[in-house]
């Protein structure tokens, strides 16, 4: 199975290179500029209309209306699910015997979209399940591909790292979110891949190329 990673778009999908072939597209977060309506109506009509079989996608922090307390959240699911998208906010989905797990929360950070503590990402992150083999986040786990050289830190979340270290099965996770930090690592101890897919630039160009993970 081909998996063709990108996420961070920031509703500048149009000026993106054609995308490359592969069995599932998957989108980490971040597909619209601030979460408005026509921007998300925009964009799934373009992520659906890509030649991939599957389309996974998950919010991010500007994804402001698929946040349940939106007044349209409901909408912006039902056009993912007109687009032929699942949109997976802590669900799992299994494609071609394969499951991945989809969860959009990052650290808090300027009081943006599905933001929370580290306690409430404790939470969150103790709903993915034992048997995941993709792993799809907007954010990156603490200290892999999440520095930010302005503020000279790193901003991951702990709680992830630590879920990640349970998850015998896991094969891949696929993350965004830091910019600055667009990468693919392949551990050596167990295989796993990491992959921050973010296609915009620190400067918001869309000019990273997707990453490319073969499971």
């Amino acid at each position: 199975m081909r998996l063709v990673c990108i996420s961070d778009t920031h509703s500048r999908h149009d000026k993106m290179s054609e995308l490359p072939e592969g069995d599932v597209l998957i989108h980490a977060g971040d597909c619209t500029g601030a979460g408005h309506l026509f921007e998300i109506d925009d964009f799934t009509q373009w992520f659906g209309s890509q030649p991939h079989k599957h389309k996974v996608l998950v919010a991010g922090n500007h994804d402001y209306s698929f946040q349940k307390l939106h007044p349209a959240s409901t909408w912006a699911r039902e056009m993912c699910e007109k687009n032929g998208i699942s949109y997976l906010q802590d669900q799992a989905v299994v494609i071609e015997g394969v499951k991945f797990f989809g969860s959009p929360w990052t650290p808090f950070y300027r009081d943006m979209a599905f933001n929370s503590t580290e306690a409430e990402m404790a939470q969150h992150r103790a709903l993915i399940p034992d048997d995941v083999e993709v792993l799809i986040t907007h954010g990156p786990p603490w200290r892999i591909f999440d520095y930010v050289p302005r503020d000279a830190e790193h901003v991951g979340c702990y709680p992830l790292f630590q879920r990640i270290e349970q998850l015998n099965k896991l094969k891949a996770h696929v993350f965004g979110h830091i910019h600055e930090g667009y990468g693919f690592a392949q551990r050596e101890s167990d295989g796993l891949k990491f992959a921050n897919a973010s296609t915009c630039t620190a400067r918001y160009k869309p000019t990273n190329p997707p990453i490319i993970i073969d499971l």
